[in-house]
């Protein structure tokens, strides 16, 4: 051993061999750089209990059991951040471009009716769909106007609407057949079989 100290050595071949397992997560070799690597940190703890002593072996270990998992972890931490590993994984998406737009989400601020008492869940009828919904905290009676405030989970939040807000509800046609004929304003006809 050329000069130097037989611990300075350990410490070479030990950081060489972390060296290795690094290079081993980034270069793919089947296998080969991990057979290095484990070779280099085996003879850099010979050479620490050989020549440093029982204190400098076991402190050579300790680090080994610290470092050489350490440096796994943190390389993988960075690999999807270099070239190499964009071009492998492809591009990292976030978890908005991950989670599907929800259509309800548009209705926020859009007035609707009651078609079911709310205590607090029940149905409301809302651009021509019928929707389930939970009220703000009070009780909705069946056709009151409701307003939706939120789109929370799997649930729209609704609140009673103001008299101004409860002029713009939009009626179910198929309400229509519901009602008698006297309230659909067709009071002069000529009926056909009379």
């Amino acid at each position: 051993m050329s000069g130097l100290e037989p611990v300075s050595w350990a410490i070479i071949l030990m950081l060489i061999g972390c060296g290795l397992v690094v290079m081993e997560v980034f270069i793919p070799s089947g296998g080969v750089l991990s057979l290095f690597s484990a070779l280099t940190i085996l003879a850099s703890l010979v050479i620490a209990f050989l020549k440093g002593g029982m204190t400098t072996g076991l402190s050579f270990l300790l680090f080994a059991l610290v470092a050489v998992p350490s440096a796994v972890a943190i390389a993988f931490k960075t690999w999807p951040l270099t070239p190499m590993g964009k071009a492998f994984l492809g591009e990292l998406h976030t978890s908005a471009e991950l989670t599907p737009p929800d259509p309800r989400r548009s209705l926020v601020g859009r007035v609707g009716v009651a078609k079911s008492k709310m205590l607090p869940a029940g149905s409301v009828f809302i651009d021509g769909k019928y929707i389930d919904a939970i009220s703000q905290g009070e009780a909705i009676e069946l056709g009151q106007a409701v307003v939706v405030v939120e789109v929370r989970a799997n649930r729209m939040v609704v609140r009673p609407a103001d008299p101004g807000e409860a002029a713009q509800v939009v009626e179910d046609p198929r309400e229509l057949f519901a009602k008698p004929i006297e309230e659909l304003g067709l009071d002069s006809f000529d009926d056909p079989l009379a």
